[in-house]
C-alpha cells in the first residue's frame, strides 16, 4: 500500500528545547548582528536552516561508536576503521582525513595549483572557489544552461556542460590541472548530476589526460536522484550507484558534515601516489598526523558509522521526499523557487520574488532578514553577496539571487517544515514592502560570513 504521509525512518530518543522569541526581540537581535544572520546567536533562532553542514542529528549507533574512539596519536584503531569504510565506498587508494571539507580543498589546491590555471566545475561552492582563487587560479563554472534557469524543469540540472568542457580542454588544456564536478550541485540549487554526465566527463578527462575529482559531500543524495530519475537505474541500490560514481573519478574532496552524517570531519581521497605524498606532507604541517588529520578518534568513528548509514534507501527516500514536500507547499502558494526541488534544501528565487530590489541591493539578504524577523527562521543568501565579489575586489551581480533553506538531517519533524512553509508564504506576500541593503563592512574573501549591512531608505 502506498500512503502519502512522509514518515521519518527513526524514533526520537532525546530532545532539545527551543527558545521562542517575539518579533521585537528578533528585530533587535538582527540589528545587533549588523543585519547578517551568520552573526546571530543560535539560541535566538527558532528553526535554523542556515546550513545542513554539521547540523544533523547523529544516530544511536553513531553515539555508541563515539565510545569506541581510540585517541592514539598515530595508527589508532579508529583511523583504520574509518579508512576501511571510506576505501570500501570510494575505491580510492589514498584516504587522507581532514577536520572538514574546506581543509581537503585547501590541501588539494595548494598542492596542485599554480597562478593562472583554471579549475572547471559545474558550479564551485563558496569555499571551493575561495581556495582556488587564493592560489591566483580561476574557478570556472560550466553548468548546463538549464542549471542557470530557476523555473526550468530538468531532472539533472547539476550536469556540467560537456561541450563547454571539451572546448575549454581543447583551447586551454595546458592551464587545467584537474576537472571537478560537485554532486549534488549546491550553488545551483542542490541539483543532481547524472551517471551519463559523469561518464562523459570521464571520457573527456581520459582523452585530454586530466585527473577528475568529485566534490562529493552530498554523494548519497545524488545517488538516490540517479536511482529515481535516470533510465535503467531504478533497480540498483544507492550504495551501488555511489560506488560507480566514485569509480569514474580519480579522487574527491568530502565534507563528512553532510552525507557523512557527522558534526565535524572530512577527507581527501585520490589514486595518485605523487599527489598523495605532497598532500600528506601539507596535512602534517597544518592539520595533524595522517592517521587523525585534525580529528579525534571518536570523530573518525562517527564518520565511519555515518557513511555506512547514509546510503540506506529508507533514509534517502525520506530525506529527498521531505525536501520535496516543503517545495510543493511553497510552489502551490506561488513562491518562485529553483525547480525541481534539490536534495538538501529549497532555494527561493529572491530575484524573481523581489523584482523591485536590484541585485546590487541584495534581494537575498532582504528576504533572509525578513524571514528571521517575521518567523524566527534562519536561511542563507546564495547570490550576489556570496558570489558577486571578484578576486580583484570588483563586484557584479551574481548569476542568481537565491535564499537557501537547508534542512539539517534527522533534526526537524513535519510540523517544523509546515511552519517553515507558512513563514515563507507569509513573507512572500509582504515582498513588495521589503527594501534592499548596502554593505557597510566586509572582508575581501568569503565576505558573506562576516559582512555588515544596513537597510536602504
Amino acid at each position: 500500500m502506498n500512503f502519502r504521509t512522509i514518515i521519518e525512518p527513526f524514533r526520537i530518543k532525546s530532545v532539545e528545547a527551543l527558545k521562542f522569541t517575539t518579533r521585537e526581540e528578533r528585530a533587535s537581535a538582527l540589528v545587533a548582528a549588523r543585519n547578517n544572520v551568520f552573526q546571530l546567536r543560535a539560541e535566538d533562532v527558532l528553526v535554523d536552516l542556515l546550513t545542513d553542514s554539521g547540523t544533523g542529528a547523529m544516530s544511536s549507533a553513531q553515539w555508541g561508536a563515539l565510545m569506541q574512539g581510540d585517541e592514539s596519536y598515530a595508527g589508532s584503531r579508529s583511523f583504520y576503521r574509518f579508512d576501511r569504510v571510506v576505501r570500501d565506498l570510494t575505491g580510492f587508494k589514498h584516504i587522507i582525513p581532514t577536520h572538514q571539507g574546506r581543509a581537503a580543498e585547501r590541501i588539494l589546491f595548494h598542492t596542485v595549483l599554480h597562478p593562472g590555471q583554471i579549475v572547471p566545475n559545474n558550479n564551485h561552492f563558496d569555499t571551493t572557489r575561495a581556495n582556488i582563487e587564493v592560489e591566483d587560479a580561476e574557478a570556472r563554472d560550466l553548468v548546463i544552461a538549464a542549471g542557470r534557469q530557476p523555473s526550468t524543469i530538468h531532472p539533472f540540472k547539476g550536469n556540467i556542460d560537456t561541450d563547454a568542457l571539451e572546448a575549454l580542454l581543447d583551447r586551454d588544456g595546458d592551464r587545467v590541472p584537474l576537472v571537478m564536478v560537485t554532486v549534488t550541485n549546491n550553488s545551483g540549487g542542490g541539483q543532481p548530476v547524472s551517471l551519463q554526465n559523469l561518464r562523459g566527463v570521464r571520457a573527456l578527462c581520459d582523452r585530454y589526460k586530466k585527473p577528475f575529482f568529485l566534490d562529493a559531500c552530498r554523494f548519497a543524495e545524488n545517488a538516490y536522484f540517479i536511482k529515481i530519475r535516470e533510465e535503467g537505474q531504478r533497480d540498483r541500490a544507492p550504495r551501488e550507484i555511489a560506488r560507480e560514481m566514485f569509480s569514474l573519478a580519480d579522487g574527491c574532496t568530502m565534507s563528512a558534515k553532510k552525507d557523512g552524517l557527522a558534526n565535524i570531519g572530512g577527507f581527501l581521497a585520490m589514486n595518485s601516489d605523487a599527489w598523495a605524498e605532497q598532500c600528506r606532507n601539507l596535512l602534517i604541517l597544518t592539520e595533524g598526523f595522517p592517521t587523525y588529520g585534525g580529528l579525534a578518534g571518536y570523530d573518525l568513528e562517527a564518520i565511519a558509522q555515518g557513511l555506512e548509514e547514509v546510503t540506506d534507501e529508507a533514509y534517502l527516500r525520506y530525506r529527498i521526499r521531505s525536501t520535496e514536500y516543503l517545495a510543493e507547499k511553497v510552489v502551490a502558494a506561488g513562491v518562485p523557487i529553483i525547480r525541481p526541488a534539490g536534495g538538501h534544501a529549497v532555494y527561493v528565487d529572491a530575484r524573481a520574488l523581489l523584482p523591485h530590489i536590484p541585485p546590487l541591493q541584495y534581494p537575498g539578504i532582504a528576504l533572509v532578514n525578513a524571514l528571521y524577523v517575521e518567523a524566527g527562521v534562519r536561511g542563507v543568501e546564495i547570490g550576489t553577496v556570496m558570489f558577486g565579489q571578484h578576486h580583484d575586489g570588483t563586484e557584479t551581480a551574481g548569476a542568481m539571487d537565491l535564499v537557501r533553506l537547508a534542512i539539517p538531517r534527522r533534526v526537524y519533524t513535519q510540523s517544523h517544515i509546515d511552519y517553515v512553509a507558512e513563514a515563507v508564504i507569509a513573507v512572500a506576500r509582504m515582498g513588495s514592502s521589503l527594501r534592499g541593503y548596502r554593505i557597510t563592512s566586509a572582508p575581501k574573501t568569503l565576505r558573506h560570513f562576516t559582512a555588515e549591512f544596513e537597510p536602504l531608505a
